[in-house]
């Protein structure tokens, strides 16, 4: 018997957001009473987020920053929810007004969620029937209620969505964790999935000598970017694949303290030179911090990377993949060592953006979905 089989579990659901006042009270409330740490002085960002950025930030948080205009533009968008493996699954479904359109799954990740795609829904719609879920444990996914949520499972949920909804043919894209699942979706129901678009691949060498001595410049840049990242930037990763439940304590507690785990990562990710506003649009990154303060998931979306660790790709998937890297992205894949795993049909470089593509140059990251799929 199939998931889709089982009494009761194939419900698609309107879904609203519709945040109680008192959860809005009680965080200004927090805001209102912070206890902020020391810190040493003329270090800037080196040892994390400065307490006068923070102290900025939050001020603007407390008193200009409106929930209920992004709460608004957030409904704008048809909303639902299902149930699949067990797990309450929300999703944003934008259908094209083109006759034809293709059907895409769009996945974010971490510190990401739905909010990170408000700029591209529009743009995309106009050629894609959309799909937006929210990881399991992130958002209004969240929060899990059992181990085992890996990339793996993910895929196969979204596989079962995308036949709940009645598309037999679709594309599949994401970035971040998003690059994760979506492969793994074209690997998984390579039957459905016409190609994946990422923007974010990770490519390490083999362990051949011989492999290095063929790489340019740039690309032993970009295996020096990974060495730094993991001697300088993936602590967060690490405590989140270790110690997730210990973490949640703090963040959990305190908007401040949510806050400054995830906009660290949007400073050292993006295409900034100074602070993430650098990139990023402020309110939208408030937004998307305040799902996560919100829904309270932030032990089950730091769980991911717990469950990762038992998610093995047996095999790549060998529908079309297309690649958009940009500048600052903190991964910046090698083309070369790409080809040996991937079936790489399109490979754009920009000169610009970083991590969060979608927030930072929705225009471009839109163009290149497109144009990998008109491609295939």
């Amino acid at each position: 018997m199939t998931l889709s089989q089982v009494a009761g579990t194939t419900e698609v659901k309107p879904f609203r957001i519709e945040i109680a006042q008192s959860e809005l009270d009680d965080l200004r409330a927090r805001l209102d009473r912070v206890r902020w740490p020391d810190e040493l002085p003329g270090v800037g960002w080196s040892y994390g987020v400065p307490v006068g950025y923070l102290k900025e930030l939050v001020e603007y948080w407390r008193h200009g920053y409106d929930w209920r205009v992004h709460e608004r533009r957030l409904n704008s968008f048809p909303q639902f929810t299902t149930q699949i493996d067990g797990q309450n699954v929300h999703f944003l479904h934008v259908r094209s007004a083109k006759p034809g359109a293709l059907p895409l799954i769009i996945t974010h990740g971490w510190p990401g969620s739905v909010v990170e795609f408000d700029k591209v829904i529009e743009p995309l719609s106009q050629e894609f029937h959309l799909v937006v879920p929210s990881l399991p444990g992130f958002g209004f996914s969240g929060p899990t209620t059992e181990t085992g949520w890996n990339v793996e499972r993910v895929a196969r949920a979204w596989a079962e969505l995308m036949r709940r909804l009645g598309y037999d043919r679709y594309g599949a894209q994401g970035g971040d964790w998003g690059s994760a699942v979506a492969l793994e979706v074209g690997r998984i129901d390579p039957e459905h999935v016409v190609g994946v678009h990422v923007n974010l691949l990770q490519t390490l060498p083999s362990g051949d000598p011989g492999e290095l001595d063929e790489l340019t410049d740039d690309e032993t840049d970009r295996l020096g970017d990974l060495k730094r990242y993991d001697d300088e930037l993936s602590g967060y990763q690490k405590v989140q694949a270790t110690r997730p439940q210990t973490l949640a304590f703090g963040l959990h507690d305190s908007p401040v303290g949510q806050l400054a785990w995830i906009v660290d990562p949007f400073r050292l990710w993006t295409d900034s030179a100074n602070v993430p506003e650098d990139s990023v649009d402020r309110d939208q990154l408030l937004t998307n911090v305040m799902v996560y303060w919100l829904t309270g998931t932030a032990a089950s979306a730091a769980r991911l990377y717990r469950e990762a660790g038992a998610w093995t790709r047996r095999q790549p998937a060998r529908v079309p993949v297309g690649v958009a890297v940009f500048a600052r992205e903190i991964f910046r894949p090698i083309r070369g060592l790409a080809e040996k795993t991937h079936n790489i049909t399109h490979w754009s470089e920009f000169d610009h953006g970083g991590h969060f593509a979608a927030m930072e140059v929705p225009g471009e990251l839109a163009d290149d979905v497109r144009s990998f799929f008109s491609s295939i």
